[in-house]
């Protein structure tokens, strides 16, 4: 552990935007003066904004060892109620996706470069940590990127590679499911680096985000029939946990690039983008059948997201390369619950 660091929110002016169509800012997903504000500011890169039932805000860090001078990681605790930033874990084995289970227990994806590769459940009242899933038929994963669950308490994550000096031992960048027993399944394993993943509240559709071949050849998986390019793909999530592609509803132009999304309780999907044009990077938001609704500029790459719980439900909470932000919206987020 590193000695905690308080950082005092501030505000942040944004223009929220719509898609290109004036008559969609009737969607109404944000109210046309609705302001980012900044919380955090400082990350090397950060991810995956979860919220405890206490309201407080977990995010990791990531601190690519190429590029940062530090490994593995750590994970950040901001308190809505002082404003406060501090450190909750380092390092955290190279956390990326973090999610809390139906019990209040926090869940993480640590990933390559010095990090775990694995997923990890820690119990929020005693703090003891647990490996719900270290290894695939054997062989360590490629380095867990994101995950979700769904209203019965099963994990799905997905797993690529982005960096790390780790051999690759997964022959597949694949979507897998941990049900309560943490027995392990591999449901998908043809996409081409799955990153963001998502339940829609009526448990039907588990929607993916896809970077493509992005710019990292290390597995070139067989295309889907019909091809798999960039985007949010949508299956069908049967009940017994099994998935059934159903079709691509968010196609990416060559400038940008999706990572986490959520949904809200409509089904809604909200998607951090990050683009190589400036004006591009923000949360887009989509319709279940992938029309686009609005688009909220953000003032850094978008990363990840999530929304609050409660009387705060219908705050959005955004991980942006260096900085942890929140917008009050007119949507309630979906999480389920016990």
């Amino acid at each position: 552990m590193i000695a905690p660091v308080e950082i005092r929110a501030c505000a942040f002016a944004l223009v929220v935007g719509a898609c290109s169509l004036g008559a969609q800012r009737t969607t109404a997903i944000a109210a046309s003066d609705a302001r980012f504000e900044r919380l955090f500011n400082g990350g090397f890169f950060l991810e995956s904004p979860a919220v405890a039932p206490d309201g407080s805000v977990y995010f990791s860090d990531l601190t690519y060892s190429s590029r940062s001078g530090m490994q593995a990681g750590h994970i950040w605790r901001y308190n809505p109620r002082t404003g406060a930033t501090t450190i909750f874990r380092s390092p955290s084995g190279m956390s990326n996706g973090i999610i809390f289970d139906l019990k209040g227990d926090l869940i993480v994806a640590e990933g390559a470069d010095f990090g775990g590769r694995r997923i990890t459940r820690t119990d929020m009242r005693t703090g003891k940590s647990y490996i719900l899933a270290g290894l695939y038929q054997g062989r360590p994963f490629n380095s867990p990127n994101d995950l979700t669950l769904d209203q019965r308490g099963r994990i799905y994550f997905t797993d690529p590679r982005y960096v790390g000096h780790e051999p690759i031992e997964q022959p597949v960048m694949g979507i897998y499911r941990i049900d309560p027993d943490t027995s392990v399944h591999l449901l998908a394993a043809n996409v081409w680096k799955p990153n963001g993943i998502a339940v829609s509240p009526d448990q039907k559709t588990l929607y993916v985000v896809a970077i493509g071949d992005f710019n990292t050849n290390i597995i070139r998986p067989p295309p889907l029939v019909g091809g798999f390019s960039s985007g949010v793909h949508a299956y069908d999530l049967e009940p017994d946990g099994s998935l059934k592609y159903r079709k691509q509803i968010v196609a990416f132009p060559t400038t940008r690039w999706g990572d986490g999304m959520t949904v809200d309780t409509d089904g809604n999907v909200y998607i951090a983008v990050s683009s190589t044009v400036p004006a591009e990077n923000g949360v887009y938001v989509f319709s279940p059948d992938g029309r686009q609704l609005a688009m909220l500029s953000t003032p850094e790459g978008a990363v990840n997201l999530e929304f609050g719980r409660g009387s705060a439900s219908n705050v959005l909470y955004v991980a942006c390369e260096h900085g942890l932000y929140r917008i009050q919206l007119l949507r309630s987020g979906y999480r389920p619950t016990l």
